[in-house]
């Protein structure tokens, strides 16, 4: 990455993981994109595909099956597949970063050993339940609940303590200590993503474990399988876009999972969430960028061979302006998640960054979406046209992983208002 910086081109090895996987996009992803969105189904044979070239270890150490890589990696990946189908990118995107990130940021070693393999492999899914019907942006406002019962003394028996004011003192802070405990979860969660396809294999959950000394929610995350007795994945919901990306609302009755089952220390699951979420964002603004560029080179395509009046679209000035102002946001977008994927590798502090980036890219794809239909005129109607479905697709990029809004309350509170 400082390379780059410096001379403005990539190094070897980054150029050559950009091109195979635009390789892979375009004649694996992009022939069957358009029918996987018509009929709402799961592209299992692309989702293997990309897990046998490794995509879904990408930023993980080879030690838990990872490829040794780092996070821009996984977003230059992110940004080929986004050019030619966002359901695709969004089901490694949310694989990794909100699947597998948790895991290798906040768990244990005994947890790392148990998912890590799975997930970095690409031979199972896990999913991220944080957003619920009443909290979404507003991720402190979690009404899913989970009681520790059952807990020896060694780690503090909360049983009665939890059920009757909610002080938690002396419970386990780091993974329950396997005391033979259990935490019993109770709750909903929507708009979860790869949450239940055929190869999801856990959860994590977002709960209410107690109350602080502060009178405020304390929050944990636990890990949950998806075999758990008591979880369900309720029917996909029947969306605008991302059509072959598996998204379900989930419910949680009665849900007992081991207390050694909590993810990181008792208490952080919502400061651990956010830094999940600092780095989804970069990962998020990299697929928007893949689908601004996805805009442009199909809207060129387009305007090359597509003739009226007896010449080319392209040789009229309002369509190479039209074009022209889309590759300047395109290379905007992406220069801005190149500058938050630097800082955050460098170890930097890259909030502000990555929330810009998020803004930035997600607005270009959807603007170069409405740009590009307009180009193709009917045909950008046609469901069949990948600038159709980005047109679809690209609404979400706004609103996902933080909407505009969210981002622009980061914003202005890293710049001191």
């Amino acid at each position: 990455m400082t390379e780059f910086f410096a001379t403005g081109q990539l190094p070897d090895e980054y150029q050559q993981l950009a091109k195979t996987v635009a390789d892979f996009a375009k004649n694996v992803v992009a022939p069957v994109a358009a029918e996987h969105d018509a009929n709402h189904t799961f592209p299992y044979e692309v989702v293997a595909g990309m897990a046998e070239m490794g995509l879904f270890g990408l930023p993980f150490p080879e030690e838990y099956g990872g490829m040794g890589g780092d996070y821009f990696a996984l977003c230059l990946a992110l940004e080929e597949l986004g050019k030619v189908d966002q359901s695709v990118a969004i089901t490694l995107e949310a694989g990794v970063s909100l699947g597998a990130m948790p895991i290798y940021r906040f768990g244990n070693e005994l947890q790392k050993q148990e998912w890590l393999p799975q997930l970095t492999s690409g031979r199972a899914l896990a999913a991220f339940g944080l957003t619920e019907p009443g909290a979404g942006s507003d991720a402190g406002g979690t009404r899913t609940t989970a009681k520790l019962v059952g807990a020896s003394e060694a780690t503090g028996d909360v049983t009665g303590a939890s059920e009757a004011t909610g002080d938690v003192t002396g419970a386990s802070e780091a993974t329950g200590g396997g005391s033979g405990g259990e935490w019993i979860i109770n709750g909903n969660k929507q708009f979860i993503t790869n949450s239940g396809t055929d190869i999801t294999k856990l959860v994590t959950v977002t709960a209410v474990t107690g109350v602080t000394d502060g009178g405020k929610k304390e929050i944990s995350t636990i890990l949950v399988p998806a075999s758990t007795p008591g979880f369900t994945a309720e029917p996909a919901y029947n969306k605008v876009g991302w059509n072959a990306s598996d998204t379900h609302p989930l419910t949680f009755t009665d849900v007992r999972v081991p207390e050694e089952n909590l993810l990181g220390e008792r208490g952080r699951g919502y400061a651990n969430f956010l830094r999940i979420l600092d780095e989804g964002r970069i990962a998020i603004a990299a697929l928007s960028v893949g689908a601004a560029q996805g805009c442009v080179d199909e809207s060129v395509k387009y305007a090359k061979e597509r003739e009226a009046f007896g010449r080319p679209i392209g040789q009229n000035q309002a369509i190479a302006f039209k074009i022209a102002r889309m590759e300047a946001r395109a290379h905007t977008a992406r220069t801005a998640y190149y500058d938050a994927a630097a800082l955050m590798l460098s170890g930097k502090p890259f909030k502000k960054h990555a929330a810009i980036a998020k803004l930035v890219a997600s607005e270009a794809a959807m603007d170069n979406a409405r740009d590009a239909t307009q180009i193709h005129g009917g045909y950008g109607f046609m469901n069949e046209y990948t600038v159709a479905r980005h047109y679809r697709d690209s609404k979400i990029l706004e609103i996902g992983e933080g909407t505009t809004e969210v981002q622009l309350m980061l914003i202005a509170r890293e710049v001191g208002l």
